[in-house]
């Protein structure tokens, strides 16, 4: 094993939402690099083969097939992880669901179910992390999040709902890590459209197949973001330029935000295939089948950010914020002169 893939050897990882998409790649992602492996999620079939693939790598793995939307079941399988594979250095809070949704279709308990997934999943993650981590002072609580979390656009509201809560969540909680004086850190991590395969099994009612907002990146280049995220400090890491331009730019202009995703975001969520209404949908139940990292965008999906590699590469920072102003002042003004 080369020098790179020990960067986590010895190292406890929890991930969420770990039998499928993204969650899966992460998980796979660690365990390259030696890390010991606790995958959570609710389908109990697809953690086997994800755990098998995790011992071919030569890393361990546990598996605890539960809803993160159930608090004292997080919690007793933080205690188990504990347990089996010792003291848990990084949690990856991940799982998510959704709903692809007119506002005024959605229904109350479709609202609810996934703000209980999405942000309360990740605050009863976080809290079982940080039950344990403080008290021995150390450790990594990384937060998946999404250009949607400073961004509401249309057909997801709910999932944009809860990704503010989590960024809202975040900010509270690290103000009060850094008055503790605590060596416990989190980090969030902002990701752009990805390819994976929760295209296949999100709730939707619209007439087509739903697709990610183009750009659309592999996951592996989030999971490379989650990595570095692990290592260094970091409040808070876009994975790409595009999604820092959409949330700098709706800090000025959220009023054309408004307008231009009314006019592109219906047709630019939707793929040309008709979506079938009958196919299953994961929003109450995991999905069977067996779904793995990358979904059906891999034509068009870039495997590299070079936005990314200069923020992880590059130092100081404040080299990249003048590039990212520049080149913000460029985009708008080139059409007035």
């Amino acid at each position: 094993m080369n020098k790179k893939a020990k960067n986590f050897s010895g190292k406890v990882v929890v991930v969420t939402g770990s039998s499928a998409g993204l969650g899966k790649a992460i998980a796979l992602g660690f365990a390259k690099q030696g890390a010991d492996i606790a995958l959570i999620s609710r389908n109990q079939a697809r953690l086997e083969k994800v755990k098998k693939e995790i011992e071919a790598l030569g890393s361990r793995a546990i598996i605890c097939a539960l809803d993160v939307a159930d608090a004292q079941g997080l919690d007793q399988a933080a205690e188990e992880i504990e347990n089996n594979l010792g003291s848990i250095d990084i949690w990856v809070n991940n799982a998510m669901v959704s709903v692809f949704s007119p506002v005024k279709a959605m229904l109350p308990e479709e609202f609810r179910r996934v703000m209980e997934v999405n942000f309360l999943g990740t605050v009863y993650g976080t809290l079982s992390a940080m039950k344990r981590m403080q008290k021995r002072n150390q450790g990594v609580i990384l937060q998946i999040g999404s250009v949607l979390a400073y961004r509401g656009i249309p057909l997801q509201s709910a999932y944009c709902a809860s990704k503010h809560a989590v960024q809202g969540f975040h900010d509270s909680m690290r103000a009060e890590l850094i008055h503790e004086a605590s060596k416990v850190r989190v980090s969030m991590i902002q990701l752009p459209g990805l390819n994976t395969t929760q295209f296949d099994w999100i709730k939707s009612r619209m007439p087509k197949r739903m697709r990610p907002v183009p750009p659309v990146f592999q996951p592996e280049v989030a999971v490379e973001a989650v990595l570095w995220a692990a290592k260094h400090e970091c409040r808070e890491l876009n994975v790409t330029f595009t999604s820092s331009l959409i949330i700098f730019g709706n800090k000025f202009l959220p009023g054309f935000g408004d307008w231009y995703l009314a006019k592109t975001n219906y047709q630019g969520q939707q793929d040309k295939e008709l979506e079938d209404p009958h196919r299953p949908q994961g929003l109450w139940e995991s999905v069977d089948g067996d779904f793995g990292s990358h979904g059906r965008f891999d034509q068009e999906a870039y495997d590299h950010s070079w936005y990314l590699w200069v923020q992880t590469r590059l130092r100081p920072r404040w080299v990249i914020l003048i590039l990212f102003i520049l080149i913000f002042l460029l985009l708008a003004f080139l059409p007035h002169l």
